[in-house]
């Protein structure tokens, strides 16, 4: 699975295995990726404005390289634990993920640190 819509509450949440699959049209999407949350990752998603979006913290590592783009985005901007959801699927980031990290959006957003993929994503599409 690359590319996949799941459905959460009354609305969708896209799942991508790798961020390099986003494309214009997801713009006011949810997006739950499995690719790292490093800035050479998270670049991709620039163009595109998100409701959200999620990627997996791949350890977080030297530096912080795992989790060092959540800050590009502007919008709510989360990294979920590689200890609980595999790096590069993001179908078991939205079924397991855990938030380790978020951006000031997220912050700004409610979002905590703890909270599992799903309640983050259903948090954010409430608040639309």
């Amino acid at each position: 699975m690359a590319r996949a819509v799941v459905a959460c509450d009354d609305c969708a949440v896209l799942l991508l295995d790798s961020i390099t699959e986003i494309r214009p049209e997801d713009a006011g999407q949810i997006v739950v990726a499995g690719s790292h949350g490093g800035g050479s990752a998270v670049r991709y998603a620039l163009a595109v404005p998100l409701l959200g979006c999620f990627f997996n913290d791949a350890g977080i590592g030297k530096d912080q390289a795992g989790i060092s783009g959540l800050s590009l985005l502007a919008c709510p901007t989360l990294a979920y634990s590689h200890a609980s959801a595999r790096i590069g699927d993001a179908a078991d980031g939205w079924q397991s993920g855990i938030v380790t990290a978020l951006n000031g959006d997220a912050q700004a957003a409610g979002l905590k640190t703890g909270m599992t993929v799903q309640a983050a994503a259903r948090l954010l599409l409430r608040r639309g």
